[in-house]
């Protein structure tokens, strides 16, 4: 038991680097967010579909009662996406993603809502906590530039994906995570088709390695893996364990944005950090 743990809450970091890719990817690529996110997923789709056929997994939704919830995850997952880019675009990664990591938080306060459980206080604790280190690693928040747009872009981002995770939680038993991840961008990339004929996206020849970057490894393979980590963890552990997303993305920013990191991104960051260590000891304890 205490392997199969280790196995998945390494899993479940791992998909937290990969996704922590998509700051500086969502910020350095150079095309209008919503094409950004069609070729996302249109590209993460392919590569997943060959993946399923490779395992020989069925893609076939089981029951028409699973598809509305699908459909509406899938909505949440695209308002999500877009939103978090254009806090990346009207700030900085450290700003854009930090914001969005307000959904922790949001999820602990969420989650009895959807499962009928009591409030753990202890999440609530630990969210404030994530809380106090994002005010602290936020560079500047004065509302008289730009920030304050990123800012309420990334709070209502974190707002569409605590949603979508919890829509997704009551699937996670019944179909695999890839297979779920598949369904959702194959719907995001028909209903973002017409941004891609209205805004253009004719500068993809220069941004193909980029694109193809965050398609197959923030998308195909970061999401997959952490909708899989859903099956063996709540959503809030897994939220809060997630949260060391801004860390892996202001590390990446430094060395390939030149996005220098100070004092208080580091105080801030051992908060966050002291979080994770936190619930994944909690998580560790409770399935053992």
């Amino acid at each position: 038991m205490k392997n199969q743990h280790n196995n998945h809450l390494l899993q479940l970091t791992l998909s937290t680097l990969l996704i922590s890719t998509s700051g500086a990817l969502g910020k350095f690529i150079d095309l209008p967010t919503p094409v950004i996110i069609w070729w996302r997923c249109i590209l993460g789709a392919l590569f997943l579909f060959a993946f399923c056929r490779y395992k020989k997994f069925s893609i076939k939704i089981n029951s028409k009662r699973d598809i509305p919830t699908v459909l509406i995850s899938a909505l949440f997952l695209g308002a999500h996406w877009i939103t978090y880019f254009y806090a990346l675009k009207l700030s900085n990664v450290a700003l854009g993603m930090l914001s969005l990591f307000t959904f922790p938080v949001i999820t602990a306060l969420l989650e009895p809502l959807f499962i009928k459980s009591k409030l753990n206080i202890i999440h609530v604790v630990l969210s404030i906590i994530v809380l106090i280190g994002i005010y602290i690693l936020a560079p500047d928040f004065s509302f008289e530039n730009s920030h304050v747009k990123g800012i309420l872009f990334g709070l209502f981002s974190a707002l569409c994906y605590a949603l979508r995770n919890l829509i997704l939680k009551r699937h996670v038993q019944k179909y695999n995570g890839t297979v779920l991840m598949l369904h959702q961008i194959v719907i995001l990339s028909v209903i973002l088709l017409p941004f891609v004929f209205t805004m253009g996206t004719s500068n993809i020849v220069t941004q193909y390695p980029y694109v193809i970057t965050l398609a197959l490894l923030t998308t195909a393979l970061g999401h997959s893996l952490f909708i899989h980590s859903l099956k063996y963890f709540s959503v809030s552990t897994a939220s809060i364990i997630s949260s060391a997303q801004p860390i892996f993305g202001i590390i990446i920013a430094f060395f390939f944005l030149n996005e220098i990191p100070n004092t208080n991104t580091f105080i801030g960051g051992a908060l966050i950090l002291l979080t994770v260590f936190i619930e994944s000891m909690r998580s560790k304890k409770s399935s053992t």
